[in-house]
Formats: structure tokens, sequence, C-alpha cells
């Protein structure tokens, strides 16, 4: 029988940038006969973040980042569930636990940054990520009037950054309210129905990425796309390689008409749920990025 455990890891203070760094890391060991291997150990390995506050920690694309987790600290929430996420299927981390309180994120936030002060560290950016989608946290607007007020208390350089999966952007209080932040990025990782269907898995049947086009098309080239490219097969064979010219020439396409402020191209970087997935390769995100600047929008790819 299966026995299944979480361990907690705190990382020592000496690490380089002298920050300590307080992470929640969920290994789920599945006890199984020798003959299947490390597969099935690696197969369950995710990672679910610290709520509401976490880090600060290095981001390949925002420098140093401190989290806001508005998802509680127990599982994930989220409107996708993606075959690609850290954070693993939202089947196997149901939270118990409700959201933390809009109360409870600026009192974590503002002690957050009281400490860094005094470390004399200063956060390039203030990150909304964690486990799931933060816009779906019933009180997201005024969490962000509270971010900014507290960003520009304690450390007015630092950006704001919000990444998102799209889902909610048409509501008018989560559209405001993204239009205050600094880095408003959102999540289009292909405009094919079929393909999201077996990568990202909106979990809502109404999802259509026509509307979530449009959606992004409303800030009026003051939000950043954020695209995901990979390679290989999701477990049962399906290939899941979105670099091939019959994906991008339309997403490109789907750029062009966007005509964001940004464009960032990435690959998978840390452990997945669907351990099938491999990295695309720096040349191919490359030509993708070269491709995106001849369409005069600037473009930058993580490897």
């Amino acid at each position: 029988m299966a026995k299944d455990f979480i361990v907690y890891l705190d990382l020592p203070t000496h690490f380089h940038p002298p920050i300590r760094q307080v992470w929640l890391i969920c290994l789920i060991f599945a006890h199984t006969p020798y003959d299947t291997g490390l597969k099935q150990f690696r197969k369950m390995s995710t990672i679910i973040y610290p709520s509401p506050v976490f880090g600060p920690v290095h981001s390949r694309r925002l420098g140093i980042s401190l989290g806001i987790n508005l998802m509680p600290a127990d599982g994930k929430i989220c409107t996708f569930d993606c075959i690609y996420c850290e954070c693993g299927f939202n089947k196997d981390h149901r939270t118990k636990t409700p959201h933390p309180s809009r109360e409870a994120v600026a009192r974590a936030l503002e002690a957050k940054l009281k400490e860094m002060q005094r470390q004399n560290v200063h956060p390039d950016v203030l990150t909304f990520a964690g486990n799931g989608e933060p816009t779906s946290h019933p009180h997201f607007a005024e969490i962000i009037d509270d971010t900014i007020r507290l960003r520009d208390e304690y450390c007015p350089k630092a950006k704001i950054s919000v990444l998102s999966n799209s889902t909610f952007i048409h509501r008018p209080k989560i559209h405001e309210a993204l239009s205050k932040v600094d880095n408003n990025i959102l999540k289009l990782d292909t405009i094919d129905p079929a393909y999201i269907n077996k990568v990202d898995r909106p979990a809502q049947p109404s999802y259509d990425v026509n509307r979530i086009i449009a959606g992004i098309k409303a800030f009026k080239g003051q939000a950043i796309v954020q695209t995901m490219f990979l390679k290989g097969t999701t477990e049962d064979g399906t290939d899941v390689d979105n670099t091939s010219e019959a994906f991008v020439a339309p997403w490109l396409e789907a750029v062009r008409e966007i005509a964001p402020r940004e464009v960032m191209i990435y690959t998978i970087d840390r452990e997945t749920p669907d351990q099938f997935l491999r990295k695309a390769a720096p040349e191919e995100l490359n030509a993708i990025r070269d491709r995106v600047i001849a369409l005069g929008i600037p473009c930058t790819a993580s490897y």
C-alpha cells in the first residue's frame, strides 16, 4: 500500500544572496516494488508554496522576487490543470483551508518588507504567483491596492508583477486591478483549442481562447504575453511539441493582433507532474523570439 508524507525544507541563511528563503516543498513518495524504479518516485514530486508570502527567490525572468501566494498553503486552487505545473495536478493537492484573507496578506507582506528593509535587501519585484490562479482570490482587486501602498512605502523601486493564466481578465474588477500593476503577465501557450485541452487543461468548460485573446488585447498594449514552449509527450503518449510551424505561425499572428508591451517565452525548468515532457531547445526558443522581435515587439527567451 502506498504511503504518503510531506517534507518541509528551511533553506539556510548563508545562501547568495544572503536572504532567508523558506520553502514548503511537498514530496509525495509512492512506496512501490523495486522494479518500478525511480520514475514512480519522481513522477509524484511537486512544490507547494507557503502562503501568503514566500521567498525572496531568484526568477529567471524577473530578478529578486518576493512571492505573494493568494492560495491556501496546504494545496492548489487553479482554473488550469497544466501537465507541466511545478505545483502538480489539481487532484493531488485538494485544499482543506480557506484562502488567506486580505488582512492576512497585508500583514504578512508588511512584516516581510520590514524584515528585508532591516537587512538592507531590496526586491526587484513583488510577484503574485504560487499554488494556483491569483486572480481567483475573492479580494484580488483590494489586495492589489494594498500591495501598491506597501510597495510605495517600503520598496518604491520594486515592480509589482502578476502571473495569470488569463481566465478572469474579462471581469471588470480584475481588468482594472491588472491595469494598475507594473507587469501584467498573461498566459497564452497556443491558440489551438485541442492543444490547450490536453496541456493547459482548463477547468472551465466555457474557456474560449478567442475570448482570451480579445481580453489581452483590451489592455491596449500594456500586457505581457507569456508562452510555454515544450516538447515530449503526455503520459499516454500524445505529442505536445508546440515549437513546430503549425503552432508557432498562428500564435505569432495572435501576438501581432494583441500587440502586447512584451512577450516572454520559456520552457520547463523544474520538476513536472507529467514525467515525459522535455525542454524546448535554446535554438528553437531563440528562433521564435527573433520572429516576435521582427514584428516590432520586445521578446525574451528563458531556457
